[in-house]
């Protein structure tokens, strides 16, 4: 189940179109690569867990190796890896060097069992960690209720829309969309 809150935001390409709320996906737990190779290993039953680390680890600098040789690493039901790169311009094809790229992305592109993830998932709505961080504070020094508005007034960047490293935002707008979230 994907735990969400929601947020206000004002999308630069139709600011007349004003705030319009959108969905923010709350992280419940964060599993570092230790935990997710035991996740497997436990569930396989075959490989140890040494086994799995091994095979990640193997894939991951191998995949590497792959896509910075210019090649494009297909995974089945994962998904495909390749490069792009992002430059700065030069005011001519004769004066730009490689000194003009600034930075090597990885491109995933989901796989089959990636691609259509929302006819799988479940929603459960939640205060915006904002709202979530105030009730705390207010129960911890027994306070009886929460003023939601000068809590958010802060606009803490917990509550701005996350971006991924191709500069979405949890939304499927682009990361441009606006400069800040009010969750709701």
């Amino acid at each position: 189940m994907i735990d969400y809150s929601v947020y206000l935001q004002t999308n630069h390409l139709k600011p007349e179109a004003g705030e319009r709320a959108y969905a923010k996906a709350q992280i419940r737990e964060v599993w570092d690569g230790d935990r997710f190779v035991r996740h497997l290993a436990d569930h396989n039953g075959v490989f140890s867990r040494g086994t799995v680390k091994g095979v990640v680890s193997d894939l991951c600098n191998r995949l590497v190796e792959q896509v910075l040789n210019g090649n494009k690493v297909y995974l089945g039901e994962l998904g495909s890896f390749s490069v792009s790169l992002s430059s700065e311009s030069a005011d001519n094809m004769e004066v730009f060097t490689e000194d003009n790229i600034k930075a090597v992305n990885l491109v995933f592109t989901p796989g089959e069992d990636f691609a259509n993830m929302i006819s799988k998932a479940t929603f459960n709505r939640v205060a915006s960690r904002v709202a979530q961080a105030a009730t705390l504070k207010a129960e911890k020094s027994g306070q009886t209720t929460v003023d939601l508005a000068a809590a958010k007034g802060g606009n803490s960047a917990d509550d701005e829309p996350a971006t991924d490293a191709g500069g979405s935002d949890n939304t499927g707008n682009s990361g441009s969309a606006g400069d800040e979230g009010n969750p709701l």
